[in-house]
């Protein structure tokens, strides 16, 4: 397996975030194997997730949401081509024998047909796919829908052990901060917005209040992981919890792993399904995860601690607001 290749069609930084494990546990097991990353969307582990020292190259095809139009099945192949010969020009350049005639393995990590027609004109040996119950996998063996490394080591017959993500391989300036902002104990994280506003995934801003009120009662500190520039939601806050702390608005840093590192700091955290839900899964704190129209099984952080509160499975609702701030005070 000397190329493998990674396909995501999700966006978001949470979409991003869950491939860590994966793409460390593979780079554990093939050590000598170049990995890339082909995305419908930007490379956030070139982007705002570079801190987390992710190392994983782009596969850049030119092609704008890559699986999204048929009309890519027309030319992926022709694109993948035209970039292995300007690669292989390049390599001549530096006098190096190195081409990039194909993908060993292709891993496909989304079930959408049409993405799934388009990203195997890419030419390779194998391709692992769970669309249509993994009926594109160029072998038969045991899969597991949600399962990718198991089905991984499955596909290629071999033991693909797990490796997680550390926080204590962040970069020091982020802990060191992170130590600054939240010097002592007893902290309980919030987290309350959604990046993405074309679901209702938000519980009400009053429940988390209520819910911050009975945690303040009980002489825990309650910590709001809120953007600076939401700015009158801070102050809504603050009128009704005056202990609340808003760390990130004290740091003149602002990135996914600085939130990683002030998660380490905290006794447990609350948060809704987000981008900030996945980063402070990084640090494999406790957490209670809220879920409304959203799938848990699917977006919930994979980690040690971690209880779920799923509105379709306790109420019949994709409402998140069935839930109640007793529901989630009682697993405190």
């Amino acid at each position: 397996m000397k190329k493998i290749l990674i396909y995501n069609s999700g966006g978001g930084l949470g979409d991003s975030i869950q491939l860590f494990n994966l793409i460390l546990s593979l780079q554990k097991h093939f050590k000598s194997s170049e990995l890339f990353y082909l995305g419908a969307h930007e490379n956030h582990f070139r982007g705002k997730l570079k801190d987390f020292n992710i190392d994983i190259q782009t596969l850049d095809l030119g092609l704008k949401y890559f699986g999204f139009r048929w009309w890519h099945c027309l030319v992926a192949k022709k694109r993948f081509i035209n970039l292995s010969a300007k690669k292989r020009t390049t390599f001549k350049k530096r006098s190096v024998e190195q081409e990039l005639d194909k993908i060993n393995l292709i891993i496909d990590l989304q079930s959408k047909l049409r993405n799934t027609i388009i990203l195997k004109k890419i030419p390779h040996d194998h391709f692992y796919s769970s669309t249509l119950s993994f009926k594109f996998c160029t072998k038969k063996a045991e899969y597991t829908p949600g399962k990718h490394l198991k089905n991984l080591s499955n596909f290629l017959n071999t033991n693909i052990g797990i490796i997680n993500f550390d926080p204590n391989n962040l970069d020091e300036k982020y802990k060191t901060e992170a130590k600054r902002l939240l010097p002592d104990k007893n902290y309980i994280g919030f987290s309350l917005t959604q990046g993405n506003a074309y679901r209702k995934k938000s519980w009400s801003i009053n429940n988390f209040i209520d819910l911050a009120i009975k945690i303040d009662e009980k002489s825990k500190v309650p910590v709001f992981f809120i953007a600076k520039e939401e700015k009158g939601l801070a102050n809504e806050i603050k009128s009704k919890l005056p202990n609340a702390l808003f760390p990130e608005h004290h740091s003149n840093i602002a990135c996914p792993a600085l939130v990683t590192a002030l998660a380490s700091r905290l006794n447990l955290a609350i948060s809704i399904d987000n981008g900030i839900m996945h980063m402070m899964g990084l640090a494999n704190i406790p957490m209670i995860v809220l879920f409304g129209p959203t799938d848990s099984e699917k977006f919930a952080p994979k980690i040690n601690s971690i209880k779920i509160l799923d509105s379709k499975k306790m109420y019949n609702s994709t409402d998140i607001n069935s839930i109640t701030v007793h529901d989630v005070f009682k697993l405190i």
